[in-house]
């Protein structure tokens, strides 16, 4: 089934088309990992989907999926070091767009905070200050933030940026756990081309006017014959 629907699109600023005229359907259970250049549009296409900036053009169709039940992990997260929060508070934070119009946090949004902690298997850092945690750590925490937003669609924009090898597969394990074993959809932006870290089971890759949208196989024969 179709989640979302990008029909005819054309995303850009101030007038000015920086995408044009795409067409791409995401289905439940999807991994599209989106690539391409720096400037490529790979962050305003996100951008579109989430509803931050209106089409020029075309539409973002939600099918079955409310727009702000999205989980968003975005590239740099800036939290103050000196701003006391703990794990939880952090993860807790991802459950707001549940509230509507209530600014207070009940026992189903902290229940959800704490699955979330258990889900990613960091529960043991509950209590602990987001500071003091590995970056591998931090992305975990924010990867449970952005779990508490939804049950259906993950987008992520290079979240496996600064971490090092054996961090960045731990987090890779876990996003295609999310994926597989728990019917969580996940668009991914990603620099990294090497087959063996295009994990989604789909690629749209953003070149220029050149679009591609299709398998990763298609891709990765398509790359090695150019």
């Amino acid at each position: 089934m179709s989640l979302i629907k990008l029909k005819n699109l054309y995303l850009g600023y101030e007038n000015k088309a920086v995408l044009k005229n795409i067409n791409v359907e995401i289905e439940e259970n999807d991994f599209i990992c989106i690539v391409g250049p720096n400037g490529a549009g790979k962050s305003t296409l996100v951008k579109g989907i989430l509803g931050l900036i209106k089409p020029l053009k075309g539409r973002v169709i939600y099918n079955d999926l409310k727009q702000n039940f999205i989980g968003y992990m975005p590239q740099e997260t800036k939290i103050d070091s000196n701003f006391p929060a703990s794990v939880f508070e952090i993860v807790l934070s991802g459950t707001l767009n549940r509230l509507g119009i209530f600014s207070f946090y009940t026992k189903k949004e902290k229940q959800i905070a704490l699955d979330n902690l258990k889900l990613l298997g960091i529960e043991n850092l509950k209590d602990k200050h987001f500071c003091d945690l590995s970056g591998g750590q931090r992305q975990k925490v924010l990867l449970a933030r952005s779990l508490c937003a939804t049950s259906k669609l993950l987008i992520l924009d290079e979240p496996s940026n600064n971490l090092d090898s054996k961090s960045k597969a731990e987090l890779y394990k876990t996003i295609i756990d999310l994926n597989k074993n728990h019917n969580i959809t996940v668009i991914m932006i990603t620099h990294d081309l090497d087959h063996n870290n295009l994990i989604g089971n789909k690629i749209l890759s953003l070149r220029e006017d050149e679009i591609f949208y299709g398998t990763t196989e298609e891709f990765v024969r398509r790359i090695h014959h150019d």
